[in-house]
């Protein structure tokens, strides 16, 4: 798996992830299995780019490593994965790439849209998929869009992508966008009046 300095980044923790309305029950769900990895397997978390997600991916890396330290995790990128199988394949060495992937507890996997129309690497995510879920091995996943909507997808795939629990979420409200303001600007010691927070959240999106 991909280094722990890469994967396991300390400063993405439940704690430190800002809590409103719009992602409550995405947070609950990963610290669910982040606490008992299976309890919801697969466990598919989507919405729009810049929400939060992969943040909750390391944070149930960095918890579910606290919990069980002799579990193996692996975070990558489903761009990535696919890069990496390509390179397998003109190295022929995919069985230490299948090995790779199909050997840890843990495995994470960012935008997962992105598996959308290639039809090869959808084929090795299907079998390193079955590989996961018959050992009992938690599969996270990411995606700005939930299994329904990326197309084209094998219908097999959409199938096990719904398998677990889907948590969706949704856009900050005006009180979150002043939370997390707020939170940023504590993190790099800035001062920010109240109608300064209050302006920047009632404008940016």
């Amino acid at each position: 798996p991909t280094s722990e300095k890469k994967t396991l980044l300390d400063e993405y923790t439940f704690d430190n992830f800002i809590e409103g309305s719009s992602n409550k029950f995405a947070k609950a769900a990963c610290l669910a299995v982040a606490k008992e990895p299976c309890v919801y397997n697969p466990l598919f978390i989507y919405g729009h780019s810049g929400l939060g997600k992969t943040h909750l991916l390391y944070a149930i890396a960095n918890e579910i490593k606290k919990n069980y330290p002799e579990k193996t995790i692996c975070y990558i990128k489903i761009d990535d994965f696919i890069n990496e199988m390509v390179e397998s394949l003109k190295m022929k060495t995919m069985i230490e790439f299948r090995q790779k992937y199909r050997q840890v507890d843990v495995l994470l996997v960012d935008d997962v849209q992105f598996l959308g129309g290639k039809e090869a690497m959808q084929e090795e995510f299907f079998h390193t998929f079955n590989a996961l879920y018959e050992e009992k091995k938690q599969i996270i996943l990411t995606s700005d869009r939930p299994p329904c909507d990326i197309k084209p997808l094998e219908d097999r795939l959409k199938t096990r992508f719904e398998w677990g629990l889907l948590a969706d979420i949704e856009p900050p409200d005006l009180e979150l966008r002043i939370a997390i303001i707020k939170k940023k600007a504590e993190q790099v010691n800035v001062s920010m009046p109240d109608e300064v927070l209050n302006f920047l959240a009632e404008n940016l999106r």
